[in-house]
């Protein structure tokens, strides 16, 4: 991070699917918590959701935001089978609406993640058209991109105030054209800067962003200024 000049790095306590299932692990809240607070300003903590929890896994994140500084919600819809416009999914959107943090879930096309448990692609980014509809207070982050459906994504973005886009997980060197022309045009003050660490490393992310000469003012929004706006982070 010091190399490629991030002075912030959001720190996920994952739940990527039920326990028990082939390629399935909840890092506990508490873990992230202890280095949010050994590095203060430094890190930042997402609580992962496990939409099967019910009320439980509801007041669980209130916990962590409350009580441990958690600053937003992350999700992975495909991990579960359920879309972001399941139903499982709302009493966290609620609940987020009322602590006033946002709420990240992926977006795009899933891998196979473990062979024995072949995952379907539910995050198509049209799903958190509904979502915005019911929830025009939450603040909604689109994270991976939204690939192959980026354009869709893009769509969300544009239709929803509240709606945004966090570009990780993708090289920039491979964005679509149109993705990027979003961004340094209308979309300036939609998408934020991720790595998805260690899926991409700092130094080499920030290198590839340099070389799509975005705007000077599209830049600074995109790398710092959306991410403290849309989170509440005090500069």
């Amino acid at each position: 991070m010091a190399e490629a000049g991030i002075e912030r790095g959001f720190l996920v306590a994952a739940r990527t699917g039920r326990l028990g299932l082939p390629g399935s692990y909840h890092m506990p809240y508490e873990v992230v918590a202890r280095a949010c607070e050994k590095y203060p300003g430094r890190f930042y903590g997402l609580a992962g959701i496990d939409p099967t929890q019910g009320m439980a896994g509801v007041r669980a994140f209130e916990d962590a935001v409350k009580n441990m500084g958690f600053i937003g919600a992350h999700a992975y819809p495909h991990w579960f089978e359920l879309a972001p416009d399941h139903a499982k999914w709302y009493p966290f959107y609620a609940k987020c609406v009322e602590l006033g943090v946002p709420f990240l879930a992926q977006v795009g096309q899933s891998l196979i993640y473990s062979p024995d448990q072949r995952l379907r692609s539910v995050g198509r980014p049209i799903a958190l058209d509904a979502v915005a509809c019911d929830f025009p207070e939450l603040k909604l982050c689109g994270i991976h991109v939204g690939i192959p459906w980026h354009d869709e994504m893009i769509a969300m973005a544009w239709k929803h105030e509240n709606v945004h886009i966090v570009a990780d997980a993708h090289s920039p060197k491979y964005w679509p054209d149109s993705f990027v022309r979003y961004l340094n045009s209308y979309g300036r003050s939609k998408v934020m800067f991720g790595t998805d660490f260690p899926v991409l490393g700092f130094k080499r992310t920030i290198d590839e962003v340099a070389a799509l000469k975005l705007k000077p003012e599209v830049r600074k929004l995109f790398l710092r200024g959306n991410a403290l706006r849309v989170f509440g982070i005090a500069e």
